[in-house]
């Protein structure tokens, strides 16, 4: 909801200026349309993934789920005919301005929020964790560019300096650790969320991966000396975390950046007006432009692995001649690798 405001919002101190000054037909119809489609393919896909042995249940989910992409599809050509029909011999580059205007805001937007709830079934600590280290890196670099700063970072944001961008990434680096290390001690942050069919509920409950469960770590060498430790127990999502964080306080600045640059475009101070004297949502959270996308990156390249429970829910889908065909198949490959004892023919 807060995303479709904003983008409401946004249409209205700007986009919806044009279209009233130049009285584009169907432009906000369009935008809504727009935004309903692609809402319909990234949740239908999230159902798709998560909710498959609710969906086995239902005969009508089923039609939509099966057809889903190409539904999907029709729909976004229904709407690109639109456009076309709507085209104004006077007005075609502005037009033409305004479809690639709302493509590029709900690529940014809606592929962003949909990767965010990739990563919170991934666990709520792949949400917390991210987050939180932007919010941290924003106030501590304000504290330091406040304080001490004297060097301007960039012309797009004066106020920034390069004081307050290398405070605010150690600071953020150490926000980050710490952050892990409370987090990863409970079961509710870190399991994975998964829909059960049988109680038709979420639940968090697993068996912590060795993500999260403490490991001897030998110290380095140079730190030896300073710390006095040989060795240290630290959760294994604290190194992540590391990268996370740094990623946080380097590059999701540069988000901020983009958003200033973008309003400068277009001549506008504010995306909007929702929160008095801070402007919009999309300017509270312009920094986390880019991290829902690299944390989702983060994770499928170097931590998710296959899921069990994903694997069994799509098998329960499957016609019983294929599930018949997969089982005799595991059965023979468990077979030569000696996990189960050959059957006796009689």
């Amino acid at each position: 909801m807060c995303k479709m405001s904003w983008i409401m919002k946004w249409q209205t101190t700007s986009g919806f200026l044009v279209y009233r000054s130049y009285e584009l037909p169907w432009f906000r119809t369009l935008s809504w349309y727009f935004l309903l489609c692609v809402n319909y393919f990234f949740y239908g896909e999230t159902v798709a993934d998560y909710f498959a042995t609710f969906v086995q249940r239902e005969e009508q989910l089923q039609f939509l789920i099966r057809y889903h992409r190409f539904i999907s599809f029709a729909l976004y050509l229904a709407g690109f005919c639109m456009f076309v029909l709507s085209l104004v011999k006077k007005h075609y580059r502005l037009q033409f301005y305004m479809f690639a205007w709302t493509h590029v805001t709900l690529l940014i937007t809606v592929t962003q929020s949909h990767l965010v709830i990739q990563n919170l079934f991934e666990g709520m600590i792949w949400f917390l964790v991210p987050i939180s280290s932007v919010i941290c890196n924003d106030i501590t670099a304000y504290l330091f560019g406040f304080f001490f700063g004297r060097t301007p970072l960039i012309k797009l944001s004066p106020k920034k300096t390069w004081e307050g961008f290398i405070g605010g990434f150690f600071s953020t680096v150490v926000f980050g650790f710490i952050a892990a290390y409370i987090l990863a001690k409970y079961q509710y942050f870190v399991c994975p969320i998964e829909y059960r069919s049988e109680i038709n509920s979420f639940v968090t409950e697993c068996e912590p991966s060795e993500l999260f469960q403490l490991q001897t770590y030998s110290v380095p060498p140079l730190l030896k000396g300073v710390l006095r430790w040989d060795t240290v127990s630290l959760y294994p999502f604290q190194i992540h975390s590391i990268a996370l964080s740094t990623f946080a306080s380097l590059i999701g600045p540069f988000g901020g950046f983009f958003a200033s640059g973008f309003k400068r475009a277009f001549k506008i101070k504010d995306f909007a007006n929702t929160i008095p004297g801070h402007g919009g949502i999309m300017d509270r959270f312009d920094c986390q432009y880019l991290m829902a996308t690299f944390v989702h990156v983060y994770i499928t390249s170097f931590i998710r692995g296959p899921n069990p429970s994903k694997v069994l829910q799509q098998l329960l889908v499957l016609q019983p001649e294929q599930q018949l065909n997969i089982y005799k198949t595991l059965k023979s490959h468990l077979t030569e690798k000696g996990l189960l004892q050959p059957s006796l023919k009689l």
